[in-house]
């Protein structure tokens, strides 16, 4: 992993969607914990809005496995961020969810800043490991849906 905390030019970050990269967590004992989840690469997202950038974890807060940018950018109307699985709207300035099954909740935030025109990760909990999203392999046919059986 590199200490560089550099993530893209702010004018690689789309204006309409949502712009993709990886973190990991910072802690040690996050990262050794045997829970599967905690100390994993995970994605985040970034976008921008009237202050700058934005940054929030890529996981819808009803099924937490949902992501709501898939790889070509997060739905988004009227500068909420939708979650195509099951409609659920985040406001993309607090991460707060106006409608949908997890209505009242947050995403988890990933805290970023502008410097010289590079947005830059400034979240001490995450270190910054790339752009895009989190190789999978190519035989997994994985659904989009998010009915369990």
């Amino acid at each position: 992993m590199s200490a560089d905390r550099r993530i893209a030019p702010v004018d690689d970050v789309p204006t309409d969607t949502t712009f993709l990269f990886r973190v990991r967590p910072t802690d040690a004992e996050v990262r050794e914990s045997p829970d599967r989840e905690s100390g994993e690469i995970r994605e985040a997202i970034m976008l921008r809005d009237d202050e700058g950038v934005v940054g929030w974890l890529n996981y819808c807060q009803h099924f937490r496995h949902i992501k709501l940018d898939k790889g070509s950018g997060a739905e988004m109307r009227n500068g909420e961020i939708i979650c195509t699985n099951h409609g659920a709207y985040f406001e993309s300035d607090t991460g707060f969810c106006t409608f949908g099954p997890c209505e009242g909740a947050y995403l988890s935030e990933v805290d970023l800043t502008v410097a010289d025109g590079v947005v830059q990760l400034v979240d001490d909990d995450y270190e910054f490991v790339g752009r895009g999203g989190i190789e999978t392999d190519p035989a997994d046919l994985g659904s989009k849906s998010n009915r369990e059986f």
